[in-house]
């Protein structure tokens, strides 16, 4: 027969675990929605550049930049992993470290230098483990990583392709569509190929001119518009990734929580029995010996 106090105890402990679990949930359910409302201004701003690109292209531009246009070899390459710096959270972390050892090794068999950059403490240590060093290491982008932080690396990834120091820049993160659906990928941002084009209709025929008038060009405006783009680009990466943890936080920790629940609900049926068959054991011994007595 199973020992009341150890169930008892043991019903209390996971009374604490529950208590933590659930409160992880809540913060994680908070950070989700601030981070949600980030990811979702990033998203209408990088629609807005890439409808003022299409106006350009309706203007009678060709849009061309050097960011565009790919390097006749590509002889350097980065790849920028992005993890976080916790672990509960499902599979997060696994998923897209998953998708960046294998681009790393696509990488190193097809490009003659290769720079890993990780972000996120539980990448660092993955890659380490598995015996790959990174180049360079991040850890202070958190559930609310800043523009300006993103911009530091924007702006040397920019110079680097400029100088030829670059010629291709792979991210791997965990891209957001929904709170049902997260997905690890792979993309590559630089260079950053077409961006914009001329609108279409049904009939394939261009679309009337833009009704904007562009001062002082539309050229000068587009050399500020393309490396604004890339910026935005991997800021929403960035964010994608902060919005995708706290989401599969929140499931892991409810998860957690509803195993609890049933765990304790199982216990304390079982304790209950215990209890119950303690008891009976004890008034049959005391009916016993009054029968005893009485004899």
């Amino acid at each position: 027969m199973a020992n009341p106090r150890q169930l008892d105890n043991r019903r209390k402990s996971i009374r604490n675990i529950r208590k933590i679990t659930r409160t992880m949930e809540l913060i994680a359910t908070a950070r989700f929605k601030k981070a949600m409302d980030r990811a979702a201004a990033a998203t209408a701003y990088t629609d807005r550049i890439t409808a003022l690109v299409k106006d350009l292209s309706r203007a009678g531009l060709e849009v061309s930049h050097p960011l565009l246009e790919e390097h006749e070899t590509t002889e350097r390459a980065v790849l920028l992993v992005l993890t976080g710096n916790r672990g509960l959270c499902g599979g997060y972390n696994s998923n897209v470290i998953r998708e960046g050892v294998a681009r790393f090794r696509q990488l190193k068999a097809e490009v003659p230098r290769v720079t890993l950059e990780v972000s996120g403490k539980r990448g660092i240590s993955s890659f380490r483990f598995r015996k790959i060093e990174p180049d360079r290491t991040f850890t202070n982008f958190e559930d609310r990583p800043a523009f300006a932080e993103v911009e530091v690396l924007a702006n040397r990834y920019l110079d680097n392709y400029a100088l030829g120091k670059l010629d291709r820049l792979d991210v791997a993160y965990t891209s957001f569509h929904n709170v049902a659906r997260q997905t690890a990928v792979v993309e590559t941002l630089l260079p950053l190929g077409s961006i914009g084009g001329a609108d279409t209709t049904a009939s394939g025929e261009t679309e009337g001119p833009s009704p904007y008038e562009f001062l002082p060009s539309a050229e000068s405006i587009l050399e500020e518009v393309v490396p604004s783009s890339f910026r935005v680009r991997l800021f929403k990466c960035f964010l994608d990734s902060a919005v995708s943890e706290q989401v599969a936080r929140m499931v892991a920790m409810k998860a957690a929580t509803d195993a609890a629940d049933d765990m304790i609900r199982d216990l304390s049926m079982t304790y209950n029995r215990a209890r119950q068959g303690r008891i009976t054991s004890e008034l049959l011994d005391v009916i016993g010996g009054v029968e005893a007595l009485s004899t």
